[in-house]
């Protein structure tokens, strides 16, 4: 299943996308649900939430966003749903939320708590692999004028992604679901156009960036020693 903390009403809107009189919240509540279908989700839950926007932003201190929310009870809201669900598994961001999105940030934080609150025996820090995210970066960069490409940010810059390789205790080999994965971020046209990176690079550069989920779990390693979140192997 699926728990979302806001409906992202504070993201850019692409010129266009809305229809007349709709708003941003009810697109990307229809996007999720959507994208759901496509992953197999049986249940989609939204905490609540306001998005805080980005960090640094007047928004982040705004009464009723994510972020200012109490990690206490916003950690209740998600043990309730844990423990209705009798969860085996838990997947969060990691501390810095990927790369320091303060709703991210704050999902670390009441994910964890709930796990606590509810029992729920495995909890894995979704994040990013920052080394191969260097390595298939530069391949690419090689190769952009070859493929069309206009390059994004560099993974390298100041504005950190994800844990060095060193910190990762999970890697799991999603290649076979890249069908799904395109799907299921396709049906996120508010955020990722057709014109993106995301889908507008080649089938092995998107492998190469997507083809593994990285993940962290206190108390494994050192170094990857799982490569399945549902049996711990």
């Amino acid at each position: 299943m699926l728990v979302v903390a806001t409906k992202g009403e504070l993201g850019e809107i692409p010129e266009g996308l809305l229809a007349d009189g709709e708003q941003l919240w009810d697109r990307r509540v229809k996007e999720t649900h959507a994208s759901a279908d496509i992953l197999g989700a049986a249940r989609v839950e939204f905490l609540g939430y306001r998005d805080s926007g980005m960090l640094g932003e007047p928004t982040n201190d705004e009464p009723g966003t994510f972020w200012t929310a109490s990690v206490e009870e916003a950690a209740q809201r998600l043990a309730d749903i844990l423990l209705d669900e009798q969860a085996d598994v838990l997947t969060v961001y990691d501390d810095h939320g990927g790369y320091g999105h303060p709703d991210h940030i704050q999902v670390h934080r009441v994910g964890l708590r709930a796990a606590e609150i509810a029992g729920t025996p495995r909890v894995f820090q979704s994040t990013m692999n920052r080394d191969n995210a260097v390595r298939v970066f530069q391949d690419i960069a090689s190769r952009a004028e070859e493929l069309g490409l206009d390059m994004p940010g560099d993974p390298d810059s100041d504005v950190k992604i994800g844990v060095p390789e060193a910190e990762l205790t999970g890697a799991v080999d999603v290649t076979s679901y890249l069908d799904f994965k395109k799907a299921a971020m396709r049906a996120h046209a508010s955020q990722i156009s057709e014109q993106s990176f995301f889908l507008g690079v080649p089938d092995d550069v998107f492998k190469a960036i997507w083809g593994t989920e990285w993940f962290i779990r206190s108390g494994q390693g050192p170094g990857i020693t799982e490569t399945d979140l549902m049996t711990g192997l």
